[in-house]
């Protein structure tokens, strides 16, 4: 995949993308509702094997600076089903870039793909539930108990997707 918006270019990921990469896996904060942070061994093993291996995932580069800000899950889970993450660089939060990134990998998931549909998974009900509404995203369900918070404690899984009928209905609104 490669395309570009008014401020990313959201393309595969690369070898050279490790230290960006481990920039964004390796803060504790940043991770802290997905899993402990990684290592850079890690972090180059994850990158190898996942996003390059796998083409598990996309990079989304800050065009202004040539870096890669974010991680963005896109899994194909069945036929024309994709699941999506993301994890942006602390540094880039509350700017709009991940809502820009995501927004296009969507447009790309049903324009050129021609998914049925795109969900989404998060512990965290504040941040990611609302860019997963502003994304059009529809609740589905919770998971009680389904993961586990940065503490080790329970959490509860919050399913949101989008359905290509309505990505198409958005596509004729206005903005």
């Amino acid at each position: 995949m490669y395309t570009e918006t008014q401020r990313m270019i959201i393309r595969n990921f690369i070898s050279e993308d490790a230290q960006d990469l481990y920039e964004i896996l390796g803060d504790p904060e940043t991770m802290k509702n997905c899993e402990p942070a990684y290592s850079f061994e890690k972090t180059k093993d994850f990158l190898a094997s996942f996003c390059i291996g796998r083409s598990g995932a996309f990079a989304a580069v800050h065009k202004e600076s040539g870096k890669v800000i974010g991680y963005i899950l896109f899994n194909e889970q069945e036929k024309g089903v994709y699941e999506m993450g993301w994890i942006f660089n602390r540094s880039f939060w509350g700017q709009g870039f991940a809502y820009e990134s995501l927004k296009a990998v969507i447009d790309y998931a049903f324009s050129e793909l021609s998914a049925h549909k795109v969900f989404s998974e998060t512990i965290d009900t504040v941040k990611s539930v609302g860019l997963m509404k502003k994304l059009g995203m529809r609740f589905e369900c919770i998971e009680p108990n389904a993961s586990k918070d940065e503490y080790g404690s329970p959490a509860d899984l919050h399913f949101y997707g989008l359905l290509d009928k309505d990505w198409k209905g958005q596509q004729q609104k206005p903005e």
